[in-house]
């Protein structure tokens, strides 16, 4: 009963009260030294991208030649400033998100909206395998036309091979990048700091076919 309360979608007046105090990361990126921000440096993009659990989703960013940057927070929900466990409790809104910062002249949008669809199933809903709330939806947050156009050009070429193989419809949100927040410093590259640490990332084993925006 409290996962299946925890699948379903909140309002705005449901949602927990704001937080006064803003988490703000203490250290530096863990892998690469970049200081985390929530603005892209000049020249460089960023995206914002649910996928399940944001441990295992960021380091698959963090390894991708052409990206600068990655953090992970909270996006797409009602809450300002919430808790990791403000969050866990379904009563905020959010997902959890990576925020992948990348240099459009070294690595594509295209390259990068791969590696997304491919490595976790975007037809659960409000889970990612056994990890079930709000929290885990898959999404896509994107901050101007050309990346909402890829989204759903590349969310369109991923269901027609999804349907080819049996397997279901696409549940991923993708709208315009809101407020995004941090996550507590400890769950920054978590996995960096933690190699045993959970990772649970997986894919439909269905590949992103060629596709055009």
């Amino acid at each position: 009963m409290l996962n299946n309360h925890k699948q379903l979608s909140i309002t705005a007046d449901q949602a927990l009260p704001d937080r006064l105090e803003e988490i703000i990361p203490a250290e530096a990126h863990a892998v690469n030294g970049s200081m985390l921000s929530k603005e892209a440096p000049a020249g460089q993009a960023q995206i914002l991208l649910g996928m399940g659990c944001f441990w295992g989703a960021e380091r698959l960013f963090w390894k991708l030649d052409g990206v600068t940057s990655t953090s992970v927070g909270y996006s797409g929900g009602f809450t300002v400033n919430p808790t990791y466990r403000d969050v866990c409790s379904a009563q905020t809104g959010h997902t959890e998100v990576v925020q992948v910062v990348f240099d459009p002249e070294r690595i594509s949008l295209e390259e990068i909206l791969t590696q997304f669809w491919q490595s976790h199933d975007p037809t659960q809903g409000m889970r990612q395998g056994n990890d079930k709330g709000t929290q885990y939806r898959s999404a896509i947050y994107y901050f101007d036309e050309a990346q909402k156009a890829a989204s759903i050009a590349s969310r369109d070429a991923y269901q027609a091979a999804l349907i080819a193989e049996g397997k279901a419809e696409i549940t991923t949100e993708i709208a315009p990048a809101g407020p995004y927040y941090f996550a507590e410093t400890y769950h920054q590259q978590y996995l960096e700091k933690n190699p045993n640490g959970y990772c649970g990332i997986g894919g439909t084993g269905v590949c992103l076919p060629p596709w055009e925006r």
